[in-house]
């Protein structure tokens, strides 16, 4: 009897009635997933995010379904999208494309959006900060969303935040900036700054306030980070060097 194999089919039965009994026997029908490595790693982040199949990660995200769907099915190949396909799945694009890095549940790597010196003040500029960051930081646990950090260097920001220590927020704005009134936040004002500092009610806007730097009053926010953790140097794997814009930063007092 000839049985025709698929390759999209797995763990596929068939019921066969035996000749010598009237029990019904099972044959297992072997398959063989011929899809590049790539491919086949799209697919295992895609399910450990909990999506059970590629319409519905496709549907959340706002993918095209038909180009999601022959990146996993290995029909085309996903170099130019494996940056956002890692970043949803929350897997290093290396892993993604070579196996290498951070796969699913493991450490996975954040993009590191400044530093923190005098006056809890942050530089770069956030126009000079590209979006995949100045470097890629190793964060020993999973992560959830869309993280970013920045990492303290000086003596500023003593006794709560020491030098070398690296601060994980949410990238997006979580809350409205009422809901963060006497919490540490990092924020970005109008005019651009970026801080990391205690908000506190103004009479006009919001008032800034930090251990070693004068009070900011009524300044008006555009964005407020929510920090999610606070991370000795001591505690993350490694940084991974990039280079390029980052080898040419100084911070005003460092």
């Amino acid at each position: 009897m000839a049985i025709s194999l698929r390759t999209s089919v797995h763990n596929a039965h068939s019921s066969v009635k035996s000749k010598r009994t009237s029990k019904t026997c099972f044959l297992h029908i072997m398959t063989y997933d011929d899809r590049p490595e790539a491919a086949k790693r799209l697919e295992k982040a895609r399910l450990a995010r909990g999506f059970d199949d590629a319409k519905a990660a496709a549907t959340y995200f706002g993918w095209k379904y038909d180009t999601y769907a022959q990146h996993e099915n290995g029909l085309r190949g996903l170099v130019r999208a494996a940056d956002r396909y890692a970043k949803a799945f929350r897997v290093s694009e290396a892993w993604l494309l070579t196996g290498e890095g951070a796969g699913p549940g493991q450490p996975r790597a954040i993009p590191l959006m400044g530093f923190i010196g005098a006056g809890a003040e942050i530089e770069p500029e956030y126009e000079q900060v590209p979006p995949e960051g100045l470097d890629q930081i190793e964060i020993p646990f999973d992560l959830p969303g869309d993280m970013i950090c920045f990492e303290v260097r000086g003596d500023s920001m003593l006794p709560i935040y020491k030098s070398g220590y690296v601060i994980v927020a949410h990238r997006e704005q979580k809350r409205p900036i009422e809901a963060f009134y006497g919490e540490d936040a990092i924020v970005r004002t109008s005019n651009g700054r970026r801080y990391i500092k205690t908000i506190e009610r103004g009479a006009e806007g919001v008032n800034l306030r930090s251990f070693n730097a004068p009070l900011m009053e009524n300044v008006r926010l555009e964005w407020v980070g929510e920090i999610f953790a606070v991370l000795p140097r001591s505690q993350l794997p490694k940084i991974e060097k990039k280079g390029g814009i980052q080898g040419r930063l100084r911070l005003a007092n460092g």
